[in-house]
């Protein structure tokens, strides 16, 4: 078959680490044509939607570990898959891009993550549809319901809508220190939309990263552990990643979510968890492949190439 991967310049990829790179090598190891561009590169000419990219090979070393060949211009119905693995933020950009490859599926494309589900799915937001298994969250603009809040529940984290790997996270504590210097600063004097909810402390035992593929759930977790005085477990802010077991709690809500959320067209999903409360619902880009499989020996990449191929077939 023959995979497109839109994603982010391959020169910024973490060769040890990178979740979009390990699927590239399993999808090349089982015999498959990779493909290769970024979003800028996707176009509509003549009504069709198409991508100017380039062939694409995986190489062993780690430091000129790609190939890529001529640019062609080709339409995305003409591959097996487009696979969309371009990272947050969720800006004008993006939207764009999911405009065009909703047009792509029209014409018959097959893409993952679905567009118009990512267009529907906030990764911030989309947890407010499952009450039951979120914290105490407020999403608003105004200064005097973040204080409200802050009153009631004493520690609170108030992070904005279209952050990732733990950007603009802070903690306001019992004495409410800077809370009003925090809200007007992230949300531009009430120019944008913040997510504010109750402080768990559970996250000292770490932020639960766990991926649901093609409807299934991976058994392991990894456990982003925050460092020190951090608040923040991302391993972008220096959080340890340790691969577990998923507690009884952690796989009923993930085997609830998981069919329900692949039916929309969410085919790779990595939910956040604290504490067993549901923090987060990833869709863009979701990450984590590498650690867990290192860690636990559960090998993600292959368990997604199969849950693809089943998709495609």
């Amino acid at each position: 078959m023959n995979f497109l991967f839109i994603a982010d310049p391959l020169e910024s990829f973490k060769v040890k680490k990178d979740s979009t790179l390990a699927m590239m090598r399993v999808a090349q190891e089982a015999g498959h044509q990779l493909w290769f561009c970024q979003s800028r590169n996707v176009l509509s000419k003549e009504n069709v939607v198409h991508a100017d990219c380039q062939s694409l090979t995986i190489k062993p070393s780690s430091t000129s570990w790609f190939e890529l060949g001529q640019i062609e211009s080709r339409a995305l119905n003409s591959f097996s898959a487009v696979l969309i693995r371009t990272d947050p933020p969720f800006d004008i950009e993006y939207l764009n891009t999911t405009w065009l490859l909703s047009a792509a599926v029209r014409q018959g494309a097959k893409v993952f993550n679905e567009p118009s589900a990512v267009r529907d799915h906030s990764e911030k937001l989309s947890i407010t549809e499952f009450p039951e298994l979120i914290p105490p969250t407020l999403v608003t603009r105004e200064l005097s319901a973040v204080e409200d809040f802050h009153r009631t529940h004493q520690d609170i984290v108030i992070k904005p809508l279209d952050g990732m790997g733990g950007m603009g996270v802070f903690r306001v504590g019992p004495d409410g220190l800077n809370l009003a210097s925090i809200v007007e600063t992230l949300g531009e004097n009430g120019a944008r939309t913040l997510m504010i909810q109750r402080f768990l402390p559970e996250i000292a035992q770490g932020d639960k990263r766990v991926l649901l593929i093609g409807g299934e759930v991976v058994p392991f977790a990894l456990a982003r552990i925050p460092q020190g005085s951090e608040i923040r477990g991302n391993l972008a802010a220096g959080g340890k990643g340790v691969a577990m077991p998923l507690s009884d709690t952690e796989m009923k809500i993930a085997q609830m979510l998981a069919p329900k959320l692949n039916q929309r067209g969410l085919f790779l999903v990595g939910l956040d968890l604290i504490g067993g409360y549901l923090t987060e619902i990833n869709v863009t880009s979701p990450t984590c492949f590498v650690e867990i499989t290192d860690q636990s020996g559960f090998d993600v990449p292959h368990f997604w190439l199969k849950a693809l191929e089943k998709a495609l077939s």
